[in-house]
């Protein structure tokens, strides 16, 4: 017996079930092979708006909370107490440099021999922890990259996205880890259709032109994310795509990562199943790590469209 579905009735059941696509067929699973990197979202307040920010972070959205020192060092001794694989902590915000504890949450990272990755926009927020950064690359350096969003080379098309009068405050923040060898990392966008190519040789002048030290043809040091909208209309992923697009499950972020939030009004943090994921509460895996163990249903637009299709990862080890 043949079964015609309603086009428009399947489009609005997608990623509406865990289990079950809107075609019915079993939808994909990713299981935590290890916990290799562990995130901190320090807060969703961020000094600029963004047009297309992934977190939906502005200098009002306090969705996602300050996280202290004490209950990041709760989740590092999780990771000691459990001998968990991780090798990597991760800072993302927000603009992580607004948070109060955010040095000593560095430093204790770094103290315990983690690799440290902290996301920012190199601005005022960063540039306030200056001497203090200076300390940590001293005694650190090898083990703590910078990973600047430089949305394009070209600073019309950056101040496009982050706003107008972006684009000096971060090239001085940039520059100025640059002069101080800092490991750097670049953040870079897709948004204005170019292809790749064309990006990585358009970086590749700018770093050069400005005598930044980062090699542009590396995908680690730069690394160009796909973009992402809520109401984009992507195929779902089903257990039977892993061998059609050829894509190992393990590759994804979540078969490797967890994020450590805070929602608002919440008295304790959670760990969400992705860094995409902050809000969604089908993604809110429980209080501790141990509870975030479990398989994590891919039942979201942007873990079809970032992870499987885009190839999109956060981490510098990815």
């Amino acid at each position: 017996m043949n079964i015609h579905l309603d086009p428009v009735a399947v489009a609005s059941k997608k990623f509406s079930d865990p289990e079950i696509t809107a075609k019915g067929e079993k939808r994909a699973k990713v299981p935590l092979s290890g916990l290799t990197t562990l995130w901190f979202n320090t807060g969703t307040l961020c000094n600029l708006a963004c047009k297309n920010c992934y977190i939906e972070s502005t200098p009002k959205n306090d969705r996602l909370v300050y996280i202290s020192h004490a209950e990041a060092l709760s989740y590092l001794d999780e990771i000691r107490d459990q001998e968990l694989p991780t090798t990597e902590i991760g800072i993302t915000g927000g603009e992580p440099f607004m948070n109060p504890d955010i040095i000593a949450i560095m430093e204790s990272s770094l103290e315990r021999g983690f690799d440290l990755l902290v996301l920012t926009n190199a601005m005022r927020p960063m540039m306030k922890c200056a001497d203090e950064l200076l300390r940590l690359n001293e005694t650190y350096g090898n083990k703590m990259t910078l990973r600047v969003s430089v949305d394009h080379f070209k600073p019309e098309l950056h101040e496009d996205e982050r706003g107008e009068n972006s684009w000096k405050p971060m090239m001085l923040g940039l520059k100025w880890l640059s002069d101080n060898k800092f490991n750097i990392d670049i953040a870079g966008r897709t948004r204005w259709g170019e292809e790749e190519a064309e990006l990585r040789d358009g970086f590749e002048a700018f770093f050069k032109e400005n005598d930044i030290s980062i090699d542009a043809q590396d995908k680690k040091q730069l690394v160009l994310f796909p973009e992402m909208e809520p109401t984009e209309e992507v195929p779902e992923i089903t257990t039977a795509c892993w061998g059609i697009l050829n894509v190992d499950p393990k590759d994804m972020m979540c078969s490797s990562s967890r994020m450590v939030v805070k929602h608002k009004g919440h008295k304790k943090p959670a760990v969400q199943a992705c860094t995409l994921l902050a809000y969604d509460q089908q993604f809110n895996m429980g209080e501790t790590l141990a509870e975030a163990r479990k398989p994590v249903a891919l039942n979201h637009v942007f873990c079809a469209k970032f992870c499987v299709l885009g190839g999109g990862a956060c981490s510098v080890k990815d």
